[in-house]
């Protein structure tokens, strides 16, 4: 216990970084058990030690610990929760939640004996809840951290403090809003610097090398996340890089599962697992039909990568269309459904169609459909039901 306390104050100590996520202040951090997911590189982590840094500094009731730790090798996470209680803890910062085999037969032990204990874990998007053995889906306050929202990406690398505006605000009031902005400083410059590199927070730490971190927490996330929450074969772990290499290629594309499943060289229903296993590992987003039944063998009508980092690190031959639509389906996601229409690129809510193009998009393939609007790229200032696409950038 004695070398857990070390570390935990070691790593607390060492934090500098101030920004934080949005997430931070949406938490409500006296809920007994908390549990945060997203994926690789988010900066699940980052925010698990400002809470603890801010609130507790190295105060002996509050531990930081990894379950990459060698330490839970040989001792229970139960185990070393009961060991801190007794001496007095109080607060368990968890981290890496998914690199533990039993997590979720242990963390109900540890909410149902230790009721004074309260307890933050993070693990990975991959980490499925719902499924664990021991019923935390009643226990557990849950939160998702998604990847950086242009808006945060202006306060971390431009110190550009913006508000938060709601989805239905910028439909009403856009242009007021641009005009605001624009007055501050020139979205269109930094939107394009931001789609390439600036939806990891990591971004901050070294410009230079964002994209062989990047390309390290792909492979991570294969190689490492999904097997810790997956049982599958090293075969299996090939023939995933390769369905995320065809992915990159042709994103977004209307999956022809034959066809995918001869090239990888495995059955149908094997490759709509692998799709379901990097989408929740959060390295690609699905769009499906709204109110149509799925189940975990109904492929989806679209497939992109989460993100357009990911895009640039994957692939050089960036499409500007779907470059647009990656960002789009990836900051409406954090807080909205998505989901695909009958006409259009996107359906909000159930209630919004989007359309998403360049500056010269027009209304033709949403004409006559209520509550259709087009989100434009390269544009300062909209017009009517056409809003500037980076201001959907603003959602959080």
């Amino acid at each position: 216990m004695e070398k857990l306390y070390k570390k935990s104050t070691r790593v607390i100590n060492n934090l500098n970084q101030k920004f934080k996520r949005y997430l931070y202040n949406d938490i409500d951090w006296n809920s007994r058990l908390i549990i945060i997911t997203g994926a690789r590189g988010v900066g699940k982590t980052t925010l698990l030690l400002q809470y603890m840094k801010e609130n507790f500094g190295i105060l002996p009731e509050a531990l930081y610990v990894s379950l990459d730790d060698i330490y839970f090798a040989k001792t229970a996470l139960s185990e070393m929760a009961e060991d801190f209680t007794i001496n007095g803890g109080k607060y368990l910062f968890i981290d890496e939640l998914h690199k533990y085999s039993n997590w979720s037969q242990d963390i109900k032990n540890i909410y149902d004996f230790y009721p004074e204990l309260k307890v933050v874990a993070t693990g990975s998007s991959a980490l499925e809840i719902y499924k664990g053995k021991a019923d935390l889906s009643r226990r557990a306050t849950l939160y998702h951290l998604h990847e950086l929202s242009f808006r945060e990406y202006m306060i971390l690398m431009h110190k550009i403090y913006l508000p938060v505006f709601s989805f239905e605000e910028i439909l009403k009031n856009h242009n007021r809003l641009a005009v605001e902005i624009n007055n501050k400083f020139k979205p269109v410059k930094y939107f394009n610097e931001y789609i390439k590199n600036g939806v990891y927070p990591f971004i901050v730490e070294d410009n230079a090398k964002f994209f062989e971190k990047l390309e390290m927490i792909i492979n991570l996330i294969i190689e490492n996340d999904i097997p810790a929450t997956t049982k599958i074969s090293y075969e299996t772990i090939v023939k995933i890089k390769n369905l995320l290499s065809l992915v990159s290629i042709s994103s977004p594309f209307k999956p022809n599962i034959s066809e995918l499943s001869r090239k990888i060289g495995t059955s149908r229903d094997q490759l709509i697992k692998y799709l379901n296993l990097i989408e929740k590992a959060g390295l690609i987003k699905s769009l499906r039909y709204s109110g149509k039944a799925t189940s975990f063998l109904t492929k989806p009508e679209k497939v992109y990568l989460s993100n357009t980092s990911l895009m640039y690190a994957l692939d050089n031959r960036i499409n500007p269309g779907t470059l647009r639509e990656t960002f789009f389906i990836n900051q409406l996601s954090a807080k909205h459904k998505v989901s695909y229409p009958k006409k259009g690129d996107f359906l909000i809510d159930d209630n919004y169609n989007f359309e998403v193009g360049g500056k010269n998009k027009t209304r033709k393939q949403i004409a006559g459909i209520k509550d259709s609007y087009i989100a434009a790229d390269n544009i300062e200032y909209g017009y009517k039901n056409k809003i500037p696409l980076w201001l959907f950038g603003f959602l959080y």
